[in-house]
Parts: C-alpha cells; sequence; structure tokens
C-alpha cells in the first residue's frame, strides 16, 4: 500500500494561461471545471489575503470531480504578527466563514509564515495548539510554511511531529528547505519551473520529482532533500505536490508531466 500522490497548482485564475493551458474561448466561468479535470488538487491562495463568501467555496465544491481536493492558505493576519499566541480569533473566524463548505474536498490548511518571522519555539508552540483538529465533525489537515532559516532545529521538526503539522518542503527555491516528515501527509511546494522546456521541467527532472513524490507516498524520505532530524517509522502517506512560481506560465504544464510520469 502507498498513499495516494496529488499534482496541482496555486490557483486558477491567470490570464497567460487562456490560450496555453485553457482551450482557447473557454468561458473564465469553466477554467476551474477545466483545470480540475487535468489536475489533481489546486491549491486556494485567495483565503490568505480575505474572507470568500461560503457559497463560492460550495460552488468550487460542485464545480469539480468526486475525487478532487483542495489545500487552502490560512487567512495572513493569523500569521502575519508578533505574538502567534494571540491568533486564535483570527483563526475561529477562518473556519466560521465558509471554508468548511468545501466539505470532503478540503485538504491540507497551509499557514504560510513571511520569510522574516523566525522561531520562538513557545510560542509557535501556543500557535499549532490553536489549530483544530476537526471543525463541524469533519477532521482538519494543517501544514506550515515557515521560510527562515532559524526553523532548521529538531526542536521545531519535534513540535511539528507532537501536533502531526507537516512542514512544507520548499523545493528549488531560495527558502530554507526542511524536507522532515512531521505528519501523517507530505505538502511540497516545487518553484523551480523554467521557460527553457515546454512543461516547464525537463524530462529528466519529471522523473526525477515523480519518483521523489512515490518516496514519500511510500513512507521514506526522498534522497537529496534537506532534513534537521531523524526520520520517522515507516508508513504510507498522501502527497500534495503543488507547482507554485517559477516560470508560473507553463506551471500547469509542469504538473500535467508529473501526473503523466506518476501513472505511467
Amino acid at each position: 500500500m502507498t498513499g495516494r500522490v496529488r499534482v496541482g497548482v496555486g490557483g486558477w485564475v491567470f490570464e497567460p494561461w487562456r490560450g496555453s493551458f485553457y482551450p482557447e474561448g473557454l468561458p473564465q466561468k469553466r477554467e476551474l471545471e477545466y483545470a480540475s479535470r487535468q489536475l489533481t488538487t489546486i491549491e486556494i491562495n485567495g483565503t490568505y489575503y480575505g474572507s470568500q463568501k461560503p457559497e463560492s467555496f460550495a460552488r468550487w465544491r460542485e464545480e469539480t470531480p468526486d475525487d478532487f481536493v483542495f489545500a487552502v492558505k490560512g487567512p495572513r493576519f493569523a500569521t502575519n504578527r508578533r505574538v502567534l499566541a494571540e491568533a486564535g480569533q483570527s483563526v475561529e473566524r477562518f473556519f466560521s466563514t465558509g471554508v468548511m463548505e468545501l466539505r470532503e474536498k478540503l485538504g491540507p490548511v497551509n499557514w504560510q509564515f513571511m520569510a522574516t518571522k523566525k522561531l520562538d519555539l513557545a510560542d509557535f508552540a501556543a500557535f499549532l495548539a490553536l489549530l483544530p483538529k476537526s471543525v463541524d465533525g469533519r477532521g482538519v489537515r494543517h501544514a506550515v510554511e515557515v521560510r527562515h532559516a532559524s526553523f532548521r532545529t529538531q526542536d521545531f521538526v519535534a513540535l511539528a511531529r507532537e501536533h502531526e503539522v507537516a512542514v512544507i518542503t520548499a523545493l528549488e527555491s531560495d527558502f530554507p528547505q526542511i524536507a522532515d516528515v512531521t505528519a501523517p501527509f507530505v505538502y511540497a511546494r516545487l518553484m523551480g519551473t523554467s521557460d527553457d522546456h515546454a512543461a516547464g521541467l525537463a524530462p529528466e527532472a519529471v522523473a526525477l520529482w515523480a519518483d521523489r513524490a512515490r518516496a514519500w507516498a511510500e513512507g521514506t524520505v526522498p534522497d537529496g532533500l534537506e532534513t534537521v532530524a531523524p526520520p520517522p517509522a515507516k508508513r504510507d502517506r498522501d502527497v500534495f505536490l503543488y507547482v507554485i512560481s517559477g516560470a508560473k506560465p507553463r506551471n500547469p504544464q509542469a504538473a500535467m508531466a508529473l501526473i503523466e510520469r506518476l501513472e505511467a
């Protein structure tokens, strides 16, 4: 048995994708419907900047296939603050404003921190304690995207494992890499696409990242990635891999190439 590997991009509304990823003439209101049938997950970014309407989440749920899953960014009002222990009200508000309308299509919540945010272990522990394990009877999975080198410590990895919160792995980026597996799932963001290739990635890169995603799904840490602490016990894990940034106009093609390789 291995976990399920899902591959996608960040968002679905991006003008350069029209005519390159989206077919010419496709109405904008049908872009999510189309994208969700080429990819297996999408990361919703708009929730980072402000609340969305409950009916929007319900519509996105209805427009996508039964086995499709969204990752959702938590609001910046919870993470961009000096004292994280004081974020409780922002966390509660986020889960009360409609995100649970995604129902079974709600994947991990990405709590993204600014690159200037340094680790205060006690304060971060207080923040993780604020994240609900379930809302309205539905389990919620959490991931943290930390971008400062101070987080590369065994104490931080141990804290994330205690709370079963995934530390998001930054791939091919300038951010510090913490590839330690800390949750029952893996969340990774690949930022290294290039205009040098039609698919955004060289064929050998597609093969490499597909193999690494399979390794995560089988319960091991892929070779060549930077970890901080000893690995946990081997177990299968679901994997969420998002092609982000880089040559953004080519990111859907890169994600589709990875899906094709994983299905071969």
